[in-house]
């Protein structure tokens, strides 16, 4: 089963012109972590690199409303 779940909420697909993200904190894969990310659906924070299977990032590694976001991490809601 493919794992992308690129800015996707189970509900909701946020449109990438409507998300604001903050300055980089790191790099994975040669793509940019961000501390946060922001959309209309609210407030995202890095919370950790998401476990690859075969090349592929099973979608049961994730608590109710994260987001998994290519290259592989995983953000959380900030409360």
């Amino acid at each position: 089963m493919c794992a992308w779940h690129t800015l996707e909420h189970k509900e909701t697909t946020v449109a990438h012109a409507n998300v604001h993200r903050t300055s980089p904190v790191g790099n994975f894969l040669g793509q940019p972590i961000y501390q946060t990310i922001e959309s209309r659906n609210g407030t995202y924070v890095f919370d950790r690199i998401a476990v690859s299977i075969d090349g592929e990032f099973p979608l049961d590694q994730l608590s109710k409303d994260e987001l998994l976001i290519k290259p592989g991490l995983i953000y959380r809601p900030k409360y």
